[in-house]
């Protein structure tokens, strides 16, 4: 009966491990605006070497939006490009479901932030930290695992 107990709880402590590592941000996650609640968009992120990056697959369209969905805001060679299809999410570090020292740019006002991610526990939701200089002077949003 002991050696039982002992298999039934090595067995649990290893599928806590294999549930705990399961945990990524790679995936289909819905935004939603932290001011207003609104669902926003859809980014897909995906597995590039030892990082990931992130891209929008669609935009929730609102009245008073920009219904060309183009980056005016953006500079250089992403300027008047379709938001849609657009890298905005490069040069993160990490692994599993913490990543950190990557870059988050924003289409509706063209600006980059520095970036960290938390996959919650439950590997449905993930905390975004956009930040300039240090950490403490930033927001974060939660997004929501689609697929």
């Amino acid at each position: 009966m002991r050696n039982a107990f002992r298999t039934f709880a090595a067995l649990l402590f290893l599928s806590s491990i294999s549930v705990a590592s399961a945990a990524s941000p790679v995936g289909l996650w819905k935004t939603v605006d932290d001011e207003t609640g609104e669902e926003r968009s859809f980014i897909r992120i995906k597995s590039v070497g030892q990082s990931i990056e992130g891209s929008v697959q669609e935009i929730i369209v609102l009245p008073g939006d920009d219904p060309a969905q183009l980056c005016t805001a953006c500079e250089g060679s992403l300027k008047d490009q379709p938001v849609i299809g657009m890298r905005i999410m490069w040069g993160f570090e990490g692994e599993g479901s913490t990543w950190k020292e990557g870059y988050i740019m924003d289409p509706n006002n063209g600006k980059t932030y520095r970036c960290k991610l938390a996959v919650e526990d439950d590997n449905q939701s993930m905390r975004v930290r956009g930040y300039s200089g240090v950490s403490l002077l930033g927001r974060t949003q939660t997004w929501y695992r689609v697929e």
